[in-house]
């Protein structure tokens, strides 16, 4: 038995913020997988039974909150008696740039509660899909970056993304977790500007304060280019000024 677990917060009010990607990834891979069944309660979760690859899986989003989400997961684990190692989790990632996926076992929370919840009821080597919404450019702006829903134009490398991830996920079950994140990076369109994510030492980073003050986001490129007519089209469906 295998527990791929989707970090977010239950409820209509919180169902497209972009803390919640984690359940849209969940959602996805049940969506697109014939063989889970209905989602039914337990654990302090919703959860819905299947199979990846052959292997038995759980899926979960647990309802408990994001702050609290480790008590779900620490429950199923214990019932299943399954190690860190047997469970996988997918959550937002602040510090990874719109539609940038990375997975490693182990390592800190960076910041993030639903991870730290999780690690002091789970233990820390655990899977860690972190999937990135991109760092609103100062901490002050962080908490309505998180709570804030996606916007349509972020519709163009989400949709991808989790259509991907609903697709592939049965990579993250083995040895083969960075062509997941080759096929999720490839399906993504191609960047319209140069990536601006800082590296290094500029970095943002929720637990880094210091780190935010000394990074400033690069004013944004003006187009010198005239608009094609489905450009036009697109801003003024989207609402987007010059």
């Amino acid at each position: 038995m295998r527990l791929i677990v989707g970090l977010g917060n239950p409820g209509a009010k919180y169902a497209r913020n972009r803390h919640n990607i984690g359940f849209m990834a969940v959602d996805a891979i049940h969506e697109r997988q014939s063989t889970f069944a209905p989602w039914r309660s337990r654990f302090k979760a919703e959860v819905s039974e299947g199979t990846l690859d052959g292997e038995k899986v759980l899926l979960m989003k647990p309802q408990t909150y994001m702050n609290e989400s480790g008590r779900a997961v620490g429950e199923a684990a214990r019932f299943f008696k399954l190690s860190p190692a047997d469970v996988v989790v997918l959550y937002d990632e602040l510090d990874l740039a719109p539609g940038k996926v990375r997975v490693k076992t182990g390592g800190g929370s960076g910041g993030h509660n639903g991870i730290k919840s999780i690690d002091a009821h789970l233990g820390k080597d655990y899977v860690r899909v972190r999937m990135g919404i991109g760092h609103p450019g100062h901490k002050d702006r962080v908490t309505a970056h998180v709570l804030g829903d996606f916007s349509k134009a972020e519709q163009d490398w989400l949709a991808p993304l989790l259509e991907e991830t609903g697709r592939e996920a049965a990579l993250l079950l083995g040895e083969r977790t960075s062509e997941f994140c080759n096929r999720i990076h490839r399906a993504l369109p191609a960047p319209k500007n140069k990536p601006t994510e800082p590296s290094g030492p500029q970095a943002p980073a929720a637990t880094r304060p210091d780190a935010q003050a000394r990074w400033t986001p690069p004013p944004a490129r003006k187009d010198t280019q005239p608009r094609s007519a489905l450009a036009e089209g697109l801003a003024r469906m989207f609402g987007k000024k010059d």
